[in-house]
């Protein structure tokens, strides 16, 4: 009687590759997924830590800082913020302002004409600034995040697109 050789045959690694197919479709949208909303997160706490300082500069100044930026009001999309943006507010009320949002973008700053009002609004993974702001939470990777006067009007919630 002879033993047959040690191994696999061919249909049982076709199989296992398959599983691995599978398994793998299955996966990897979900990684994809997970990467969007970290980027997400990490924007908010960003803007958070913006914020925090520019109440803090309020605080001292009875104003808020400009950063190189027009007058709007608290929805109004500002100007993009820069490497140099915020120096009033180094180093005393934060060592470095975050300036790029989770994607790799400046985020935008706008301040009213009395310096009274604020915003600081992130534009997404698209980049492009939504036409109009809908107050509330958001279930879509491009849209806007916006925080303005410690607050966010328009955030991530819930199974992202």
């Amino acid at each position: 009687m002879r033993k047959r050789p040690g191994g696999f045959t061919l249909i049982e690694l076709l199989i296992v590759i398959a599983i691995i197919g599978i398994l793998a479709a299955i996966a990897i949208p979900n990684l994809l997924n997970a990467v969007q909303r970290a980027k997400q997160k990490r924007t908010m706490s960003d803007m958070r830590s913006l914020a925090t300082a520019i109440e803090s500069y309020d605080v001292d100044n009875a104003t808020y800082p400009t950063a190189a930026c027009g007058s709007g009001l608290y929805t109004t999309a500002g100007a993009a913020l820069g490497v140099g943006s915020f120096t009033l507010l180094t180093p005393t009320y934060i060592s470095e302002p975050p300036t790029i949002d989770g994607w790799g973008h400046f985020m935008l700053y706008n301040v009213n004409a009395g310096l009274s009002v604020y915003n600081i609004r992130s534009l997404g993974r698209d980049n492009a600034t939504d036409a109009t702001v809908n107050c509330g939470t958001t279930t879509d990777f491009n849209a806007d995040i916006i925080y303005s006067n410690g607050n966010f009007l328009q955030w991530p919630e819930g199974t992202q697109q």
